[in-house]
């Protein structure tokens, strides 16, 4: 059988990643910029240049990717309650691979159709209202949204007695009906609303950003590169059929503007006495730290953890860490050069993962009622998770990645956050979890194995 290429898109550069899944092995991986200002071609030849020199000349027998170049999929989610369906809104919008740049809740005022214009989105999900319930403040919303002055995808989720007067209200628009994201109160509903928003991103958004440009050369860009790393995840932690997973993860995927979060876990109250409190959380669940990346947006690192942690973490002067900070920020293809710029980063992306995971994470928090104390949940338990993956150029190129990595753990110092408390720590060394994903869309076994005998075990955290 030939061997098959596994190419993703990214925003910065274009990894390419050549399988022989008969033999379950990775014949290699490159990276090339990714060139979508003039071909996105461009970028591709040049990743498999490299490639080339590494395998010998190749003969593909399948190609497939995944992309997050151009943007990626932006989106914005409307809901009616900012904890509720507004939430759940959210989730669905994550979960369906998107960079979800606003949420928003109740009715839709001038100021933010003005700000949904200027964004310019690629898909908007209306929501609001469980079945039966509310139904005034979506057919508000669908009509403050006929008329926007272009024709957004517009999936309507929510109540599904407002569903037909939505879609008349919208009818000069693209719309898609799907089951409601929240039918009941803190039910959560969200893989119809995901699927449809995938197929509109093959359908249109993968045309309308030149990305159809590399058809040539792949059979199809199938899905947005974070929902390729949740697949990856989720094969990696439940198995394929007779052959098994590994059981609960999670996975940090730091990048330079972003820092993604993943966890395959039920999440459930583990302390006797606990009520669960808010929306139920996904068992696959993604969140996206817009604010926390190593160059594009860290001044949000430095903001969440501040200049006495990271002058703690690196060593050097407190004084001095915001003027890094500023030169990182502007330097955003910089890479350490000396040991004070190699500890600055070493100290950023503690302070990320930590900060990533901590928000991803749930907490407890402990209330003393007339029958006795009793703890609140709010979000996932991770406790009992067993693995934490580690994935993302600013993490696997790092020299203390463990360390790094280990700042997902739990932390007696803030004993309310439900982070894995004795987990061990994987590493993605050779970059291959969206590949993985890909592949597992047509050869799942193979994706599992590969992905069993190339992360890396580092053990538990001493």
């Amino acid at each position: 059988m030939k061997p098959i290429l596994l190419v993703d898109f990214g925003s910065t550069n274009t990894k390419v990643t050549a399988v022989d899944v008969e033999d379950c092995r990775i014949l290699g991986t490159a990276a090339a910029y990714t060139t979508v200002e003039t071909d996105i071609n461009e970028g591709l030849d040049n990743a498999l240049e490299i490639l080339e020199k590494t395998t010998g000349p190749l003969e593909f027998g399948e190609r497939y990717a995944c992309s997050s170049a151009a943007g990626g999929l932006k989106m914005i989610s409307i809901g009616l309650v900012p904890d509720l369906t507004a939430q759940a809104s959210r989730e669905a919008s994550l979960g369906a691979g998107a960079k979800v740049w606003k949420t928003y809740s109740f009715q839709l005022t001038k100021g933010d159709l003005k700000e949904i214009e200027e964004y310019h989105p690629d898909i908007i999900l209306l929501t609001g209202g469980t079945d039966g319930g509310n139904t005034d403040n979506i057919l508000y919303n669908a009509q403050v949204l006929s008329t926007l002055s272009y024709d957004c995808p517009i999936v309507i989720a929510g109540n599904r007695n407002a569903a037909d007067q939505c879609e008349e209200i919208l009818k000069d628009r693209s719309t898609y009906v799907c089951e409601n994201v929240m039918p009941r109160l803190g039910e959560l509903n969200v893989l119809p609303a995901q699927k449809q928003i995938r197929e509109i991103f093959l359908k249109r958004i993968v045309q309308g950003k030149g990305l159809t440009k590399a058809a040539d050369l792949v059979s199809g860009i199938i899905m947005p590169t974070p929902s390729a790393m949740m697949e990856a995840m989720e094969l990696l932690s439940e198995g394929w059929e007779d052959h098994p997973g590994i059981g609960e993860l999670i996975a940090v995927d730091l990048g330079g503007a972003t820092t993604d979060v993943y966890s395959v876990a039920e999440g459930n109250p583990v302390n006797v006495g606990t009520v669960m409190k808010g929306l139920q959380e996904p068992y696959s669940k993604r969140s996206v730290e817009g604010d926390i990346g190593m160059r594009y947006s860290v001044h949000g690192i430095l903001e969440a953890v501040g200049d006495r942690k990271l002058s703690l973490l690196s060593g050097i002067p407190r004084k001095r860490i915001p003027e890094l900070v500023d030169f990182l920020g502007s330097h955003t293809d910089y890479i350490p050069d000396n040991d004070e710029m190699r500890h600055m980063d070493f100290a950023l992306a503690c302070g990320a993962v930590e900060t990533a995971v901590s928000r991803h994470a749930g907490t407890l928090e402990q209330v003393y009622t007339p029958t006795g104390l009793t703890f609140l949940q709010t979000g996932k338990d991770l406790r009992k998770v067993k693995y934490v993956v580690a994935t993302g150029g600013a993490l696997i190129h790092a020299e203390n990645v463990k360390e790094i990595a280990a700042k997902a753990l739990y932390d007696p110092g803030t004993p309310n956050s439900l982070r894995p408390e004795n987990a061990k720590i994987l590493i993605d060394e050779k970059y291959i979890l969206a590949a993985m994903g890909l592949l597992s869309q047509y050869y799942p076994v193979a994706a599992l194995e590969i992905m069993k005998k190339e992360i890396a075990d580092y053990g538990h955290n001493e």
